[in-house]
């Protein structure tokens, strides 16, 4: 990424300020404006997220919020209630709280003499959610959003469940708010307060991965903040953006889809990433077009092409040989003029035998079975890759000895396909809780698989996430299952492979017993997304500006990280365990003085073919200090299951000084619900 130092406008920041509410909460606030002499008045551009704007984020931050500002906008860091410099506890996400902050929040910043009464959101993930969200609530002020790695649909599209399945990062992703949640304010900024708010986050945050676990089907709990429940809500302009390594790319199909406001799309090769940090790459000039996006809806200039833009400009990706990591992927970009795309053909494929029929082939009948070992989806992984090497799915030979399989004829011609892939199978269990993991790869002449996409489906929820019910156990169904959508190439001489198992652990948690499938061939069948390329009215993308952004602040590192994914098998007791570490060793921000240290490890173990012996375990340790203040949480989160109970067992250690001031214990147990 070019780093920019000179820019139209100079940039004045705010370091700390703090944005009153009704109830008397007071949320910190970092501001960079343009000179307001030079600029007058400006829109506001406000990023509302939990994870720390004075450390965690301050590196991320200073790269695009006063690179907006010098180019005429007020860009405005505010830490959530309860988390970082804000007044407060954090009790969960996207809470009726959180939300009526943001609109008091975006208030406030209208009413302000340096804005213009104009202002938009942006966001990554968490602050993509909300961005939508608030949205949705139509805030007077609110001309437009940039969502970036978000979900419309809080339960079949995020975190915690996937097609009624269970994910391993729902226990991980809850261990990583339990840490952040535990740290406090920075004493030089709130002042003896620090200590009390501390201590009332320690004590009133909770344990999500409870409450998670509690709503294991589609209730009120999930449709609260998901705004697929009534698009008609979102009134302003929309940019969706995602990246086909992170776990949130389907939203933004579906926001094209159903949106009725003016929307764009971007979808590239990236992790879990903002677009000119994008990881895989390659990387684009991101923050050029937020300011084009912004200069359209908020400045209301329409000759700056934004209008000529298609509705979905996305990477289509060629084939790669599997890795964990990947520096650029190869590819080009396309673009689509609509939502579903006219360019975009959906054809069927019938299952036989070990085999894809070809196009419009009857295929044979024959019943399938398959009952994987609990090692399938040890080389699955992150469900969401974070650019942190090796977490991007292995050579899927090693999880393919475990599955069905069925492999198309060689190719004889490149295949592209964008969008969902659909699989429409008929099953019998013999169990009454059973769960079916699809995958698709691109097979190399060599035998090499590189996964491409994959679905999960709970087959209790195979007609309703609401409503789940039991399988009769040996009778037929028909279920219908959507995989990731994806922009993949497979070139002449490979082969598309789909292949199903019956366990994907530790990307989605165990059903209770080991499961077999019988899957009826002829009457099942694939449908391919094919994009048709030489199209007349194929649509040009225009080409992207190279990544920029201003400076980072200055750091000193104090400790060197380590990331690791290892797997363990003891052949002797039949032992597995798939060993996380991210760790991201030790560093300080120079101009406050304040040094972070950070490590979080997962581990992912079970014992043969044991369902009941599944067990998933993360600790975290993170220490703040500056001169003779000194503060360490250390966190750990112990989740195991048994044919009718999910168990957890938690820990929360706090340490002023060295000494431990708060020690807190968990135990709980929830009953499984159909999962």
């Amino acid at each position: 990424m070019r780093t920019v130092t000179s820019l139209p406008y100079e940039v004045h920041e705010t370091e700390h300020t703090l944005i009153p509410l009704s109830d008397g909460t007071r949320l910190a606030a970092r501001i960079w404006r343009p000179d307001a002499d030079e600029a007058g008045p400006v829109p506001a551009i406000l990023e509302l997220v939990p994870y720390r704007k004075r450390d965690h984020t301050a590196p991320r931050d200073a790269v695009h919020h006063p690179y907006l500002a010098g180019r005429g906008y007020a860009g405005v860091r505010v830490d959530l209630r309860g988390s970082g410099d804000s007044d407060g506890v954090l009790t969960d996400e996207y809470t009726d709280q959180e939300l009526c902050d943001a609109e008091e929040v975006l208030a406030w910043l209208a009413a302000q003499p340096w804005c213009s009464g104009r202002t938009g959101m942006m966001g990554i993930s968490w602050g993509g959610f909300n961005a939508l969200q608030v949205a949705a609530r139509r805030p007077e002020s609110l001309g437009a959003i940039a969502a970036v790695a978000f979900s419309d649909d809080r339960y079949a599209d995020d975190v915690h469940y996937m097609g009624g399945c269970l994910l391993g990062d729902n226990l991980s992703w809850a261990s990583t708010m339990f840490s952040f949640n535990s740290l406090p304010p920075d004493p030089e900024l709130v002042g003896d307060r620090w200590r009390d708010l501390w201590h009332g986050r320690l004590e009133g945050s909770g344990l999500w991965v409870d409450t998670w676990l509690r709503h294991q089907r589609r209730d009120a709990y999930w449709r609260r903040g998901s705004v697929c429940e009534d698009y008609s809500a979102v009134a302003c302009p929309v940019l969706a953006v995602s990246g086909w390594a992170d776990g949130y790319s389907n939203a933004v199909f579906r926001v094209l889809e159903h949106l009725d406001v003016p929307r764009q799309g971007l979808i590239g090769p990236w992790s879990h990433k903002y677009p000119h940090l994008g990881s895989p790459g390659p990387a684009v000039g991101f923050l050029q077009e937020l300011v084009r996006w912004w200069d359209r809806w908020l400045k209301d200039d329409t000759t700056n092409g934004v209008d000529d833009q298609p509705m979905l400009r996305t990477f289509m990706q060629d084939t790669v040989p599997p890795s964990t990591s990947y520096g650029d992927r190869p590819g080009r970009w396309v673009g689509e003029p609509s939502w579903p795309s006219p360019h975009v053909d959906r054809v069927r494929y019938a299952l036989e035998p070990r085999r894809i029929a070809a196009r419009d082939e009857t295929a044979a009948t024959a019943e399938m079975p398959v009952s994987s070992p609990l090692s399938v989806g040890q080389f699955a992984g992150k469900w969401c890759s974070y650019s942190a090497p090796p977490d991007l799915p292995y050579d899927q030979r090693e999880e393919d000895g475990g599955s069905l399989v069925f492999d198309s004829d060689v190719l004889d011609e490149p295949y592209e396909i964008l969008g969902a892939p659909e699989l429409d199978l008929v099953v019998a269990s013999d169990r009454p809780v059973a769960m079916v993991a699809a995958r698709i790869s691109d097979v190399a002449p060599d035998g090499a698989a590189t996964r491409v996409t994959y679905g999960l489906l709970n087959l209790t929820h195979r007609d309703s996430h609401a409503e789940p019910q039991p399988l009769e156990p040996g009778r037929r169904y028909r279920v219908r299952l959507t995989l990731n959508g994806v922009a993949q190439r497979f070139p002449a001489g490979h082969r598309i492979r789909l292949s199903l198992s019956t366990s994907y652990w530790p990307l989605a948690w165990t059903p209770p017993e080991p499961v077999r499938l019988t899957v009826v061939t002829g009457s099942s069948g694939l449908t391919l997304p094919l994009r048709r390329t030489g199209d007349p009215d194929e649509v040009t993308v225009r080409p992207f500006d190279p990544p920029e952004g201003t400076p980072p602040p200055a750091t000193t590192r104090t400790r060197d990280g380590d990331q690791r994914w290892e797997l363990t098998r003891n052949l002797v007791d039949d032992r597995s365990q798939l060993h996380v570490v991210n760790d991201s060793g030790g560093y300080r921000l120079d101009d406050i003085g304040l040094v972070v240290d950070e490590r979080v490890e997962e581990r992912y173990s079970f014992r043969a073919d044991d369902t009941d012996s599944v067990r998933g375990e993360v600790t975290a340790r993170v220490s703040l200090s500056r001169d003779d203040w000194r503060v360490r949480t250390e966190t750990r989160t112990v989740m195991t299951s048994d044919g009718s109970h999910f168990h957890l067992h938690a820990q929360l250690d706090a340490y002023e000084n060295d000494e431990r001031v708060v020690s807190r214990n968990w135990n709980t147990s929830v009953p499984r619900d159909g999962v």
